[in-house]
Parts: structure tokens; C-alpha cells; sequence
């Protein structure tokens, strides 16, 4: 398939720009089967979830990933946290990447310093010692960075983001993006989900930039994902092969979650618990074994998350299902409504 076929005209103004309170948004229904959609509220993704069902969410926790420092010159830098490879050294972003050669330092405020100690000369990524005097490391960049905001928000990030760019269940740091369809769940809809008799699952993936790298290549199946670490402890693989054995269904909380179940899933849809990495590329035609529903937003044109729902929906009746929504002005990416594909 070609990437040209995955491109759609989204009006600017349709793009968040700002979260509005958690369940207030708005949620479009897909319905695969009957080839219908229906404009809903997000409470009401409680009428499709029954007794008996598995849904499953990605606990992972964003982390301040931009900090802004001084190389040795006094010339401003800015890095960006990548992923922790070990105690101390991380894999990052420098801009602009002239001034973060091998062996320059540079210091950021509280004391916390990072020494480049490598460049990757095909993605330009750079591994970075990180030290911090009086003080630990990672509380330091949790006080001074910034979260990292998608570029298409164009403002600043505000403190609320630190609250509202993290789901309510999020718990083990290590994201550079949120997993955006978790956040409009309050603890009040988790809580109304398992008195309907459903269970809660929790994975971890911990999304990098691979995860949004645009696609460069026309022919979709020559793009390359970069791996990404995750987990599906065995507590949750023993719950989605329950609900199946059952007849539950499983919904997917977000495009981490699918890749992860279906990372780790066998054709018969059983998962086996699994830490490690994932480079996991869904396009269609793929015969997904594990999700039987999938919770989303709405995606960039020519992504591989518009790819991957296309494989799930297909292609055709999402960006008809996107036409849709443009027409009723719906929100737009990370900030935006939820997409629920039944």
C-alpha cells in the first residue's frame, strides 16, 4: 500500500491545543460491522463495555524530558530525553546537535549536568552521562524539565500539563508522549467499568519518538519502527486469556496496548508474559489475535497510528469516519476526543 493513501486535510483550527476536563470529551463510534457512526460523550464508552470484558491500559508515566542547559561556551543548548538506558546514561536529542559534540558538558540548573559521550550517525541521537551535585539525578530532571508537548500544540507547556498530559493510573516513568486515548478516564470511570463486572489489565510500553518518526518511504511496508521497551506482566496475561477462553472481549486502551498484546500473542489470541522490546509494525492487511475493541484519538495524516487503525477498521471506512468528524468538528490528536472502534 501506498503512504499517499493514508492523507487527509484536517483543518488547523480543529487541532487541541489545550485538554479539556478529564470525561468531558467527546467520543465517535465506529461500529466495523454495521459500517455506522454514532457521536457520543466518553461516559458513555460504558454501554459498550459488558460483564465479563478486559480492558486493558498502559501505565507508563511521562517524563519531563526537556531540559534547556549551557554547554561550556555559555552557548544554550536544549536536550531531550530520549529513554534511560542505565543508571545515568540516557539516549537524547540535543538541538541544535552542532553544539553537543562528543565530550562537551553541559549544565542545567540545580547542579545537574550531562556529559556527551556518543552519537549515533544515523539517527543523530547522542548518549549522555548524567550527574547531579547534592542530589539525585532523576528528581532533578523531574523538577526542572518540561514536559514534552507534541510539537502541533504550539504554546508552551503550562503547569496543568504535568497533571493533565498523564493518565490518572500512570505510575512507571519512562515515556516521551502519553498514551493520549487513556486521558480521558477518570477514577470514577475505571471505578463504573468493574462494577459493570469488567476487569481492568495494565501493560507497560514506554512510547519514544519511534512510535511518531513519520513515515518517509511511499511503500508503507518498507518503513521501520525503532524498538521501544514494554511489558505485559503475567498477572495481565493471565486475564486476557481468561476473557478469551470466556468469550469476553478485550479493548485496547491506545495504539501501545495493541502493540503490546500482539507483540506477545499466539494465533489462538493467548499472550505469554513478556518484558523487553518491541518493534512491532501493524499495516494492513493484518489479522489482529488479541484486540477486539480499540479506544483511540484521532491521528496525524500518513502515520503509522493512522496505518494501524486502518488495519483494524480498514482503510476506507476510517478516513470516511475522519471526513465524519472533521464535518462535526471534533478535536483533533493528543489533546483531542476519543474514537472508539467496536
Amino acid at each position: 500500500m501506498k503512504l499517499s493513501l493514508f492523507d487527509y486535510h484536517l483543518p488547523e483550527e480543529l487541532i487541541a491545543q489545550r485538554p479539556v476536563p478529564r470525561g468531558k470529551s467527546r467520543l465517535f463510534v465506529l461500529d466495523r460491522k454495521k459500517k455506522a457512526f454514532h457521536h457520543r460523550r466518553f461516559p458513555d464508552i460504558l454501554e459498550y463495555i459488558n460483564s465479563g470484558d478486559l480492558v486493558v491500559l498502559n501505565k507508563t508515566r511521562v517524563i519531563p524530558a526537556r531540559l534547556f542547559g549551557k554547554r561550556r561556551t555559555g552557548g544554550k543548548v536544549e536536550i531531550f530525553i530520549l529513554r534511560k538506558l542505565k543508571e545515568g546514561i540516557y539516549e537524547v536529542l540535543a538541538g541544535p546537535g552542532r553544539k553537543a559534540p562528543v565530550g562537551e558538558v553541559i549544565t542545567f540548573d540545580e547542579g545537574l549536568r550531562c556529559e556527551i559521550l556518543g552519537k549515533d550517525p544515523v539517527y543523530g541521537t547522542r548518549i549522555a552521562r548524567f550527574s547531579a551535585e547534592g542530589g539525585d539525578v532523576e528528581e532533578k530532571i523531574e523538577r526542572i524539565g518540561r514536559i514534552p508537548l507534541p510539537p502541533y500544540i504550539r504554546r508552551d507547556p503550562e503547569e496543568i500539563d504535568r497533571e493533565r498530559y498523564q493518565t490518572v493510573y500512570a505510575e512507571e516513568k519512562g515515556a516521551v508522549a502519553a498514551p493520549t486515548a487513556g486521558l480521558h478516564f477518570t477514577e470514577e470511570i475505571l471505578k463504573q467499568i468493574e462494577e459493570k463486572g469488567a476487569r481492568l489489565g495494565y501493560i507497560v510500553l514506554h512510547a519514544g519518538l519511534g512510535t511518531f518518526r513519520p513515515v518517509k518511504v511511499e511503500d508503507i511496508e518498507k518503513h521501520r519502527m525503532e524498538p521501544e521497551y514494554f511489558r505485559v506482566p503475567e498477572k495481565t496475561a493471565e486475564m486476557v486469556n481468561d476473557t478469551k477462553k470466556r468469550g469476553g472481549k478485550v479493548l485496547c486502551v491506545g495504539t501501545t496496548v495493541i502493540r503490546s498484546l500482539e507483540s506477545v500473542a499466539d494465533d489462538n489470541g493467548m499472550v505469554r508474559p513478556f518484558e523487553g522490546e518491541t518493534n512491532l509494525y501493524i499495516y494492513p492487511p493484518y489479522r489482529f489475535k488479541v484486540c477486539d475493541m480499540i479506544l483511540t484519538n484521532f491521528h496525524l495524516p500518513k502515520s503509522t497510528l493512522l496505518i494501524l487503525v486502518s488495519a483494524f477498521a480498514g482503510r476506507g471506512l476510517v478516513l470516511e469516519a475522519y471526513e465524519e468528524a472533521i464535518k462535526e468538528r471534533y478535536r483533533f490528536y493528543s489533546y483531542g476526543d476519543a474514537m472508539l472502534i467496536i
